[in-house]
């Protein structure tokens, strides 16, 4: 009988161990196309992966300091805070979401002020005044609906934007998942509209 416990009990582990085995290397996939696809929009390389505080994923071109990485908490935990107010309960997890943190292409913005941003390809806002000759700038950009991820910019001050930012982004996934028809409406920015989207 102790023989076939311990039978058991090896099957079992076995068991789970492969199902953690095919696990990860399904969340591998997921990332090298995730990577992929930041490196496409950004043109850097993300060799630094790290958690926030809460449990948000982030891959980097840099570590990230306590403080960028608490922005990225503080701008979560606003979006599900409003996404909860509007009854909302799909995607409000920390570790639902991976943000890619890019190397900003400029720090400031036409009017002088500290705005670390991406320039990405001007695509459905060419000719709009956003459009700075085929390209535009951007504090982030969705990369992905399901996975939830996005990328935002390094910041070595002015964390209430990072948070902000976050928010902002994370609001078209939480539309995404949880209110298709709204996010339809505001996923695209060049018609007009902005955020926040919900309050």
């Amino acid at each position: 009988m102790n023989k076939i416990k311990s039978f058991l009990r090896v099957i079992s582990i076995f068991a789970v161990g492969f199902i953690l085995f095919q696990s990860a290397a399904a969340q591998s996939r997921v990332d090298r196309i995730l990577i992929n696809e930041a490196k496409r929009i950004t043109n850097d390389t993300f060799p630094v992966f790290s958690e926030t505080p809460k449990g948000g994923r982030i891959y980097s071109v840099n570590q990230p300091d306590s403080k960028m990485l608490k922005a990225v908490d503080d701008g979560l935990a606003e979006l599900f805070a409003i996404a909860r107010k509007h009854k909302y309960r799909n995607r409000l997890n920390y570790s639902d979401y991976t943000i890619f943190i890019a190397k900003a292409d400029r720090t400031k913005d036409n009017n002088g002020q500290y705005s670390p941003d991406i320039a990405v390809a001007a695509a459905q806002y060419a000719g709009t005044i956003y459009d700075q000759g085929g390209y535009i700038y951007a504090a982030g950009m969705v990369l992905a609906n399901n996975p939830c991820a996005f990328v935002i910019v390094e910041h070595t001050k002015g964390f209430q934007r990072v948070a902000d930012v976050v928010r902002y982004e994370g609001e078209h996934l939480v539309l995404y998942h949880n209110d298709r028809k709204l996010f339809n409406k505001t996923a695209d920015h060049s018609q007009g509209g902005g955020h926040p989207i919900l309050r």
